[in-house]
């Protein structure tokens, strides 16, 4: 793989980690704070939500350290090997994670009496978001599974190969 490609990719891993602790530790806790301060009777519900929001953008982390080791991997062309199959598994559980997690905020948006100052249009945006958020991590989940199984096809036909040569 092309050097400053990697360098690159490491940059926006590493850019993306940084921001995603920004978001757990100052942004997630602050707006929520600052969300209850505005309407009180979202006070319940504020340290669930900011612990679901902290998991979520967790798990995002630990599929991007996955990422990072793939891409690795692929530095040292080093991807078609049976080591590469647990960093894939890692961005797949890490999905089906953060999808599992969304479907609860999705669940717990629509069955739940959630008080609103503007006629519940907030709650409406938010179960739309979080439905989103769990097709998006469904659909995601399904491609990096067919990914893999393309990846261990790819494996054992370069395995094949290493035997006949």
């Amino acid at each position: 793989m092309n050097g400053f490609f990697v360098t690159a990719l490491r940059a926006g891993i590493v850019a993306a980690i940084l921001v995603g602790l920004f978001g757990q530790i100052v942004v997630i806790p602050t707006a929520a704070a600052e969300e209850v301060e505005y309407f009180p009777p979202y006070a319940p519900f504020e340290a669930p939500y900011v612990a679901v929001a902290i998991l979520g953008v967790a798990c995002v982390q630990v599929a991007l350290v996955a990422v990072w080791m793939l891409l690795a991997m692929a530095g040292r062309d080093a991807v078609f090997t049976p080591r590469a199959f647990r960093w894939v598994d890692t961005v797949i559980g890490a999905t089906v994670a953060a999808t599992l997690l969304a479907l609860g905020v999705t669940v717990h948006l629509a069955v739940a009496e959630i008080p609103s100052p503007y006629d519940g249009m907030e709650v409406i945006a938010a179960l739309g978001a979080a439905a989103a958020c769990t097709g998006t991590g469904a659909a995601f989940a399904m491609l990096v599974a067919v990914l893999r199984s393309l990846l261990r096809k790819a494996t054992d036909l370069q395995t094949e190969m290493a035997e006949v040569v």
